[in-house]
């Protein structure tokens, strides 16, 4: 029964995630990096919690952030290229 349970929750946030994914776009201001990492770690600690309480929260939600930031960079770097080159190239 819990790994009926740790699989619907997984599929209930993916879907979930695919809804919002939408709606994240509204945010004027945020690059596809800052949404990549907030949904990404938000995902993360839902599902890493799910499966491995505590410890695996926060494990989720940092494998979350940055993963979600290396796919939204990616997003801007071929979709917003100045919006890339103005965060890429800061000291």
């Amino acid at each position: 029964m819990r790994k009926f349970t740790a699989t619907f929750v997984c599929w209930l946030t993916f879907f979930a995630l695919l809804a919002s994914g939408g709606q994240a776009q509204d945010h004027k201001g945020w690059s596809r990096k800052a949404k990549g990492a907030a949904v990404g770690g938000g995902a993360g600690a839902v599902t890493g919690a799910v499966l491995g309480g505590g410890k695996g929260a926060a494990i989720g939600a940092a494998a979350g952030v940055v993963g979600g930031g290396l796919v939204g960079r990616n997003q801007d770097k071929k979709k917003d290229p100045a919006r890339y080159n103005a965060y890429h190239n800061k000291k």
